[in-house]
């Protein structure tokens, strides 16, 4: 009879006076990552077939295909490259080749992502083709690949992990126990100069006047309340067919117990906490320019959307909470799923990574939740895949702001 191993993990977090650390990857710039992608980054939805042919011949490589990057104009195309720049930027990608199907745009991207000191090298399919473009590519991303297997990881204070969060699949345990903790969280950790950050514009609604208040001062929730008119004016009263309910809340925060957007909103604020105050508001994909603390970023409210934006903005965890079961994942970002919902939990086992269903049956307090997920956080930067990882979710979505010229 096979004997069952032991589970090993790293001891829980010690919060009061100990140490907290992790051991990541520290790249060119400075910057730490968790997880160490060599990635095959198409420039266009035309070059997605070369870079997956590249992915397919070099094993351990990484192809990240997506829908976009032709005839955009304007502030649509430079969100399109601070997204792929962003992307290849993310301190848990050591190297990156990218492929497109125009030398310039290729150009524009690989210099970006340059900036960071990191391995990248760009190749054209004009001219070329994609037999061509493969083979070159491909011996490229060998040596990347090769060179990244022998970095090793250092011990690294807990200050220099960047941690994001979205919730999804939202329901009545969201705002009382998942969202609480993430909430618990950044209480603890951002005063630890960790930098954090939310967002979701539309799903603030009916608790905007709450979430201006937060701002570190008065000019910042200034800020932050004009991206969030402007987000109701330009984009939802602007294309509505009938209202919000349209979509938010969805009909799975309605079959959840969630019947306004207002009671989404109360819940998706629980993710900041009582005590953190956002010191900044980012574009779409922005990296954070003031220093460590909470940031809020203007994104959909789309799972995979506002994750790949994150993402994109330089987090390297992210901390997902989910009551009904949502089954996102991200390419190069390990995400972590929080439920408290005691069924969900039972039905949708393999996609939750922390339980804190005891809250809801008031035997676990929402700190003792929250350092379960500090725990849980740290696990996962020193290595644990996420369910979302072992199950191979790497939604990666584009942002794409109008029509194509």
């Amino acid at each position: 009879m096979a004997s069952k191993r032991k589970k090993k993990h790293s001891q829980p977090a010690k919060l009061n006076g100990g140490r907290l650390s992790f051991h990541g990857w520290r790249r060119e710039n400075g910057r730490v990552g968790v997880r160490n992608h060599v990635i095959i980054l198409p420039l266009d939805d035309l070059s997605n077939a070369a870079s997956e042919a590249v992915a397919n011949n070099i094993k351990g490589t990484l192809a990240i295909p997506h829908a976009y990057g032709r005839l955009q104009f304007g502030e649509d195309l430079e969100l399109h490259f601070r997204t792929l720049i962003g992307t290849g930027s993310n301190p848990n990608v050591a190297a990156v080749v990218v492929i497109g199907i125009e030398d310039q745009w290729t150009k524009r991207v690989v210099d970006g992502i340059a900036k960071t000191g990191k391995p990248v090298t760009g190749f054209g399919i004009e001219g070329t083709g994609d037999l061509g473009t493969i083979q070159k590519a491909s011996r490229v991303a060998k040596e990347y690949l090769q060179w990244a297997s022998e970095l090793e990881r250092e011990e690294c204070p807990i200050s220099e992990l960047w941690v994001s969060t979205k919730c999804g699949e939202s329901d009545t345990t969201t705002g009382l126990a998942s969202c609480p903790t993430v909430g618990n969280m950044y209480d603890k950790l951002i005063p630890k100069g960790i930098y954090g950050v939310f967002g979701e514009t539309s799903e603030i609604t009916g608790g905007e006047h709450l979430a201006r208040e937060r701002a570190i001062s008065k000019s910042v929730g200034d800020k932050w309340y004009k991206v969030w008119k402007a987000y109701q004016d330009d984009v939802i009263e602007a294309h509505k067919t009938n209202d919000l309910s349209d979509s938010q809340p969805t009909k799975g925060n309605i079959a959840g117990g969630l019947t306004t957007i207002e009671e989404k909103a109360l819940g998706n604020l629980e993710k900041i906490g009582h005590k953190c105050k956002y010191i900044d508001v980012l574009a779409p994909a922005e990296a954070p320019a003031k220093g460590p603390g909470l940031y809020y970023m203007d994104t959909s409210s789309a799972a995979a959307e506002c994750v790949t934006l994150m993402a994109a903005g330089g987090y390297a965890v992210h901390t997902f909470p989910t009551g009904q079961g949502n089954v996102i994942g991200n390419p190069i970002v390990p995400v972590i799923k929080i439920s408290g919902n005691p069924r969900t939990v039972r039905t949708m086992s393999e996609h939750i990574d922390l339980d804190v269903s005891g809250i809801l049956r008031r035997d676990m307090t929402i700190p003792a939740a929250g350092d379960a997920l500090i725990d849980m956080i740290i696990r996962t930067a020193n290595g644990r895949l996420t369910s979302a990882e072992t199950l191979g979710h790497r939604e990666f979505v584009l942002t794409k702001l109008y029509r194509s010229a």
